[in-house]
């Protein structure tokens, strides 16, 4: 299993819980990247939105790519996964920004592409957004044109949507590939990333649910004839204490979302623009990413045993929000993971 964090770029993952000390300023999270990876961290992943839908769209929001660059100079061994969305960005510019982070980083810099959900900040932004199936028809060709210029000289493309001709990158990537991730749960969400990604990542859901997504997408690449997907990766929210009275009351003070608080909006935009295949509650949305559904709440040995669990289902990465940040990284950290291979060895060893 490796151990991923999100960076908290938007100031937290509670939607009802204004200030989480958790400031949104490169500083903090700085310190956080350089700290996770003393604590034996593997990744951050770096959300891309430019209105924050945590906190409400007046909060304050990092912008993914600069701060992605900053962690990569200040940082050693994290994976720098970092999200992109095609209808912001012009794949040849992409390309070359995310070869430079690469070489900044030698070579620890990765891509989630994301085909976009939130119409009202496209709107602000300048974004293209149109229908969900013609986002993911533009995402690969997004992907194609990255992937060719991260691999030819010159380059030459014609789409639907982009057009290059004779076009030169260099330098290229440190490994001649950036690896993408992607995470979808419509038809053709998935079937995009079956055939143009690496890894597939997925909001948080039952052991049962992930099971079902990982059998899924696994026969998909078998079906397209590519090598297996390198990862399976899943968000989740973590709630870790020493009794079950605890962790209840922790349950209970982060869950309650009420409609017209600043983080309601944000909820509501996402369930009616994506293709969800769950009904999403509001307490399985009162974090990020439906963080709470895989249920890693708990006592450090009820944890241990759940990542187990998921783990023997197929997910070798989780993406992890902690509140505050980290002194709660630094809880799992030292009580959880250690524990996970402790159970390991001993069910080996049965």
């Amino acid at each position: 299993m490796r151990y991923g964090f999100w960076l908290p770029v938007f100031g937290g993952w509670l939607r009802n819980v204004q200030d989480e000390e958790m400031p949104a300023t490169f500083g903090y999270v700085k310190d956080l990247a350089q700290q996770a990876e003393f604590l034996g961290y593997d990744l951050t992943l770096i959300a891309e939105l430019n209105l924050n839908d945590i906190k409400g769209i007046e909060s304050p929001s990092l912008d993914a790519w600069s701060t992605a660059a900053a962690i990569a100079a200040v940082t050693k061994r994290l994976e720098i996964l970092t999200a992109i969305r095609p209808g912001f960005h012009n794949p040849a510019l992409t390309a070359k920004a995310a070869t430079n982070i690469d070489q900044i980083s030698g070579g620890r810099f990765s891509l989630n592409v994301v085909s976009a959900w939130w119409e009202g900040e496209a709107k602000q932004y300048g974004g293209i957004f149109t229908a969900h199936d013609e986002r993911y028809a533009r995402t690969e060709e997004f992907i194609a044109v990255l992937k060719g210029l991260w691999k030819e000289n010159p380059f030459t493309y014609r789409g639907q949507f982009y057009q290059y001709e004779n076009t030169y990158l260099s330098p290229k990537p440190t490994k001649q590939h950036i690896p993408l991730y992607a995470g979808g749960e419509s038809e053709t969400g998935k079937q995009t990333i079956a055939k143009t990604c690496d890894s597939y990542v997925m909001h948080g859901g039952t052991v049962e649910e992930v099971a079902e997504k990982i059998e899924d997408m696994k026969q998909r690449r078998q079906k397209l004839g590519d090598k297996p997907l390198e990862s399976f990766g899943m968000s989740a929210y973590v709630i870790c204490r020493d009794t079950e009275e605890e962790v209840q009351l922790e349950l209970a003070r982060i869950t309650e979302v009420k409609e017209g608080s600043p983080g309601y909006d944000g909820y509501k935009d996402f369930v009616s623009k994506s293709h969800l295949n769950v009904e999403v509650q509001l307490k399985d949305y009162s974090v990020s990413n439906r963080g709470l559904r895989p249920d890693l709440i708990g006592t450090p040995e009820q944890l241990a045993k759940k990542i187990i669990a998921f783990e023997e289902i197929g997910v070798n990465l989780l993406i992890l929000q902690f509140s505050p940040q980290l002194t709660e990284m630094k809880r799992f950290a030292e009580q959880v993971m250690p524990l996970v291979e402790k159970f390991k060895r001993e069910k080996q060893e049965v």
